[in-house]
């Protein structure tokens, strides 16, 4: 594997937004970008590493339960509604809940580890170079906390330094069952936490883990879950450390009922009015909201997460895309529940459900036509993610620019998607020719990560990953 320090050749990569030719590539002693230079001559490269094909920024996965990979593909049969009184039977995201709680239940540090390293690896292969872990298993299976607090912590991180991919951990404080509520239910008992908790959690990360590739934010469930005096305390706590918080926020319609019948105001505006929102926060989902809201949302800093495969597998709805992108609001994506681990499928149906629902085409091309670099869709999406996905992890990781972590990934030109395909398309049938082209290498702060569309060590990982999943679903 290749070390950093040292310069690389891409003929095509993803510069500012657009495709650049014949690039140098120099990455500094740090893993950041120190020069990039376009159209260069061949003397100029001459010492430089070739890279295999066209060259994209790493992309940043905004949102992660990384125990819920352990479900994908488990929660797919009707049955599962009957175990919900909430629903009357109804499948929908609460029925869910109640067979993703059944693994939350069960999973231990070691069996999570496994789950992570496994889940991390095929995010890395995808080409996501940063995770931001949503964390809220704190306490083991009977609610009581760990001698050590930073077990269930500690577990993620070292999965993601297994893999070599950079990972934003969110300890999640998460206090009551719902806005009626005092404390939580039973089968929550593993999320139990308090403010002091959870800046605890926070600075024991600090300590034992932070680096160039671990850092950490901090994450409040939901209003529902969380008081207004503690989510306020929460987040002073994490405004003045300067890190990124984030919130799952009007995610289901009865989120938005409840919190209008107990708070008096819709879950967006509750925030805008009472939480400070500035350019720290980012808000998971936020899918029924209004145009007005949205606007809001864009005027005070803050950033959305968008995580379109959950969203749609579990019946959410559909986020209001094109008034956020006209008023020019930050987003990023997410894979959240991992029922696909890939950034072009969330890119994808990103677009294709606006396209379902406006019955028109280019949704976010069009919305985005007055200041977009290209007309392409694909460049759209592409560009606004990763943008937003600085924002959500914390780190300097805008793209292939100087001072940004030096991420990247090279295409895969034997992939069937992109055979025959003009190099000002490429990104076009990247996004939106499937099944999905493929990655050969993938850069991480300039280290090599993925080499021929390989991950070392990735059948270890596998082996561990079947393990733990026979026992959970023995």
């Amino acid at each position: 594997m290749r070390e950093v320090g040292q310069s690389f050749f891409a003929p095509l990569a993803w510069v500012h937004g657009a495709w650049a030719r014949d690039v140098l590539l120099s990455v500094g002693s740090e893993g950041l970008w120190q020069s990039i230079e376009v159209n260069t001559s061949a003397e100029q490269r001459r010492n430089a590493t070739a890279l295999k094909g066209p060259v994209i920024p790493g992309m940043v996965n905004a949102h992660s339960h990384a125990f819920q990979r352990a479900i994908a593909g488990m929660t797919e049969r009707t049955e599962a509604a009957q175990t919900s009184i909430q629903t009357g039977g109804q499948d929908n995201f609460w029925s869910w809940r109640d067979r993703m709680y059944s693994a939350a239940l069960r999973i231990s540090p070691a069996q999570i580890e496994a789950i992570a390293a496994q889940l991390y690896s095929e995010l890395v292969c995808s080409g996501y170079t940063q995770v931001c872990e949503f964390h809220y298993l704190h306490n083991d299976p009977h609610g009581k906390a760990y001698v050590d607090p930073l077990e269930m912590s500690a577990a993620l991180a070292r999965a993601a330094r297994k893999v070599g991919i950079g990972i934003t951990l969110l300890p999640t404080l998460y206090m009551r069952s719902g806005f009626a509520a005092n404390n939580l239910r039973d089968d929550q008992r593993r999320f139990a936490s308090t403010p002091d908790r959870i800046a605890t959690l926070v600075e024991g990360i600090q300590k034992n883990f932070g680096d160039a590739l671990v850092n950490t934010g901090l994450a409040l469930h939901s209003l529902r879950a969380v008081a207004p005096d503690a989510l306020r305390e929460a987040a002073q706590f994490a405004k003045v450390r300067q890190m990124p918080i984030h919130i799952h926020v009007a995610e289901q319609t009865s989120e938005v009922a409840d919190c209008i019948q107990h708070a008096g105001l819709r879950p967006v505006q509750w925030l805008l009015e009472h939480a400070g929102l500035d350019a720290t926060w980012n808000l998971v989902h936020a899918t029924h909201t209004t145009p007005e809201e949205l606007q809001a949302v864009q005027k005070s800093g803050a950033s959305i997460v968008l995580c379109p495969t959950t969203e749609a597998n579990l019946g959410d709805g559909v986020f209001d895309l094109p008034s956020y992108a006209k008023a020019g609001g930050k987003w990023s994506i997410g894979s959240d529940s991992h029922i696909t681990r890939s950034w072009q499928e969330e890119l994808r149906l990103l677009e294709y459900s606006q396209r379902f629902t406006l019955r028109q085409r280019n949704v976010l091309g069009n919305a985005t036509a007055a200041h977009a670099i290209e007309s392409s869709t694909a460049a759209a999406l592409f560009n606004a993610a990763i943008d937003g996905g600085s924002a959500a992890c914390g780190r300097r990781m805008k793209g292939i620019a100087v001072g940004e972590r030096a991420d990247f990934s090279v295409m895969d030109m034997s992939s069937a998607a992109l055979l025959g395909i003009p190099s000002s398309h490429l990104l076009d049938a990247f996004i939106f020719s499937s099944p999905d082209a493929r990655l050969s290498d993938v850069f991480v702060a300039g280290k090599q990560i993925v080499e021929s569309g390989c991950l070392q060590g990735c059948e270890a990982l596998a082996r561990d990953f079947s393990n733990a999943m026979q026992h959970l679903w023995a």
